[in-house]
């Protein structure tokens, strides 16, 4: 390994460009996306029906003159980060400059079917650079997670007492379940022969009413949290139970853990995937459990996906004492828990549908 006298100046301005990259971007990356969600411009644009420009924009939002360069600084950043597109108006003599959304901004405007705006709300909030802000503490304390240090209770217990955060992480995950239904619906193979299905941490059904919509002779049940489900109201073929999936989970067909894996430990999932199974016993061909997760695959996966899956795994080890896993360590998991057999399936880009068998 070099030293810094062994540096050439070019690895030196590399490695400097680098770290500056890093270090100036560490809040303004989040807070740049959160200042375009809070003024609301990705739902200015898309109600604009095309590109505005500058002047615009600055008109609707009735920005004062001294912080227009400034918004123009940030837009240009946006635009160079994928959540804004730059279009050239050649037929304007005035501006040549407009913003358009990207397939990225589209996520973020609000109050559409496919709207990712809660979400971008729990995970870009103030309070989480608290939260990380603890990490050298957090690494000599023993099996607490960031939360344990940094809040005095793990993620379920802080949720459980916060009424306001609960409700906005029951409508982040309502949002991203919104995306999986887009992906399940190429998914019909998955649901054959399916009777009924328990759609455990469903939260408010946002998936289960998807699947019930898609597949009317399947029968579905949310399992949650009490305090998720309690003022919930189901149908013939939909209906919520509040519990606990390490308790018991619900007898049907076929059992969903969407996102739910990654929050625990090896132990703990071993505990989850066993009352899977006992759930689904007795149901013959019928009987698997469905598992939306990542697969980590750094020797396949195009560099940008994987650093999204180690980005995630570093956030689930860290505030849940969870992980995301390669299919080495899933395959483990699966065998100790009893199972026989797996398949893997490519779902979105970063995600999979793992389908497990008795």
């Amino acid at each position: 390994m070099a030293s810094n006298n062994d540096l050439k100046a070019s690895e030196m301005f590399e490695g400097l460009l680098h770290l500056y990259k890093h270090l100036h971007s560490y809040a303004l990356d989040g807070m740049s996306i959160r200042w375009m969600i809070e003024l609301g411009i990705p739902d200015i644009i898309h109600n604009h029906d095309q590109p505005i420009t500058l002047t615009e924009l600055v008109s609707i939002l009735q920005i004062p003159p001294t912080k227009v360069r400034a918004v123009h600084s940030l837009l240009r950043y946006l635009a160079h980060s994928g959540f804004l597109e730059i279009v050239r108006d050649h037929h304007n003599t005035e501006e040549k400059e407009a913003y358009a959304l990207t397939a990225a901004s589209q996520l973020l405007v609000k109050d559409t079917h496919l709207s990712l705006a809660p979400m971008a709300e729990l995970l870009i909030n103030p309070s989480g650079g608290l939260v990380w802000s603890h990490l050298k503490k957090w690494t000599y304390e023993d099996d607490l997670t960031l939360f344990d240090v940094s809040l005095g209770s793990n993620a379920w217990g802080f949720l459980g007492k916060n009424q306001e955060k609960n409700n906005l992480f029951n409508k982040a995950m309502a949002s991203d379940s919104q995306m999986m239904n887009v992906a399940l619906r190429g998914c019909n193979w998955v649901f054959e022969g399916v009777e009924s299905i328990v759609d455990v941490g469903g939260g408010t059904g946002t998936t289960a009413k998807a699947i019930s919509d898609a597949f009317p002779n399947v029968k579905c049940t949310v399992l949650d949290r009490q305090q998720v489900v309690e003022n919930l109201s189901g149908t013939n073929d939909l209906k919520y139970v509040g519990g606990d999936m390490f308790e018991s989970i619900p007898k049907a067909d076929a059992v969903l853990l969407k996102w739910v894996l990654h929050n625990w430990s090896d132990k703990d999932c071993k505990k989850i995937l066993e009352n899977c199974k006992e759930a689904i016993s007795g149901k013959g061909k019928r009987g698997k459990v469905i598992v939306i997760e990542s697969v980590i695959n750094e020797g396949q996966d195009e560099h940008g996906i994987t650093g999204l899956k180690l980005l995630m795994d570093v956030k689930m080890s860290c505030l849940f004492n969870g992980k995301e896993r390669s299919e080495e360590e899933w395959k483990k998991l699966f065998v100790e828990a009893g199972f026989q057999s797996y398949k893997i399936s490519p779902l979105t880009g970063h995600l999979s549908l793992i389908q497990i068998y008795p």
